[in-house]
């Protein structure tokens, strides 16, 4: 698995005047998380969570958008444990909402930094996600929430290790999710979530310093719920949902290289190319409302990407709701 490494490795070299190697290959934050019900926070209690997500690819382009193979495939695994807890108290007519991240598991780096390679053993903690400030309305025809998170770099990294899992640096992240429904009855549905990301610096090999330039991520979806009973007490809801994600400053700092020669090269990190991807897939969410109980299923395709990995999402998963009080 060594071979197949360093095979990744040369090639990244080679294809420095397009991606360079050392570039932030995406954001902190992995599409893929939300999509129909972004809007929706979760009734008063505790509620847990449990997604898995999983990134594949064999692909990257450069900035002008054409792809090039990679010698082996790309295959990310995140296990995400998530923690909410949202009291029976109101706030600017909404409810608050406190949640963490924790423990993350994952296999390579989250922004694809650096990449692991099937079968390679680089399988640990990766970053945590705080979110100490949420506050979501649950309105006649929409529901919405707003939220303030940070990402800790509480993940193995090493500057110019080959298996780091976090990403080596802080995130702060401003989130926003909305749910409109369309009809009386709330069964179809128009979502949309986004997070804006701000990046704290990273250190680099050599001694060089490198802040990622700041991203923006959207999530949206249509969907539409359908009674597998008529009491209610089980849904199906099916969607379609897609994701885009961008780089909107530039990166400052800088990052070194290995020269032809095998000298060491500092180049500026505001010349590396912007990065952007976009996704199109569809969601299925099967729901026990008197259960408080929800299991979902998404893919999602990436059709276009610059400067960047291009693949596909899976992700799966369920959330429970212990209400307090009970409803």
């Amino acid at each position: 698995m060594k071979f197949k490494f360093w095979a990744v490795f040369i090639f990244f070299v080679a294809m420095i005047d397009t991606v360079p190697l050392g570039a932030q290959q995406k954001g902190q934050y992995m599409p893929g998380q939300y999509g129909l019900n972004a809007g929706v926070l979760p009734s008063p209690g505790f509620t847990y969570a449990n997604m898995e997500i999983n990134y594949n690819t064999g692909t990257i382009n450069d900035a002008s958008g054409d792809g090039h193979k990679l010698p082996v495939s790309l295959n990310i695994w995140v296990i995400e444990n998530i923690f909410m807890y949202v009291p029976n108290t109101k706030f600017l007519g909404g409810n608050l909402g406190f949640s963490i991240v924790f423990p993350t598991l994952a296999n390579a780096s989250l922004d694809l930094s650096e990449a692991g390679v099937n079968g390679a053993s680089t399988e640990g903690l990766s970053d945590t996600w705080i979110q100490p400030f949420t506050v979501g309305w649950h309105l006649k025809r929409a529901d919405i929430q707003v939220g303030d998170a940070f990402m800790v770099p509480t993940g193995r990294y090493t500057p110019g290790a080959s298996n780091n899992i976090g990403t080596g640096y802080f995130g702060n992240h401003l989130t926003m999710g909305t749910t409109v429904y369309l009809t009386k009855n709330k069964g179809t549905s128009a979502n949309i979530f986004t997070d804006w990301e701000v990046h704290g610096p990273r250190q680099g090999t050599f001694g060089t310093y490198k802040t990622p330039g700041q991203a923006f991520t959207d999530e949206w979806g249509f969907g539409q719920i359908l009674p597998l009973k008529k009491d209610l007490s089980a849904l199906l809801q099916l969607g379609v949902i897609g994701y885009d994600q961008w780089q909107i400053t530039a990166n400052s700092g800088n990052y070194a290289i290995s020269g032809p020669l095998g000298n060491v090269v500092i180049l500026p990190a505001s010349n590396l190319p912007f990065y952007s991807v976009h996704a199109v897939g569809g969601q299925l969410t099967f729901i026990l409302p008197k259960k408080n109980l929800a299991l979902f299923f998404k893919y999602e395709d990436e059709y276009k990407a610059y400067s960047r990995a291009i693949g596909n999402t899976l992700v799966f998963g369920g959330s429970w709701t212990l209400r307090i009080p009970k409803s």
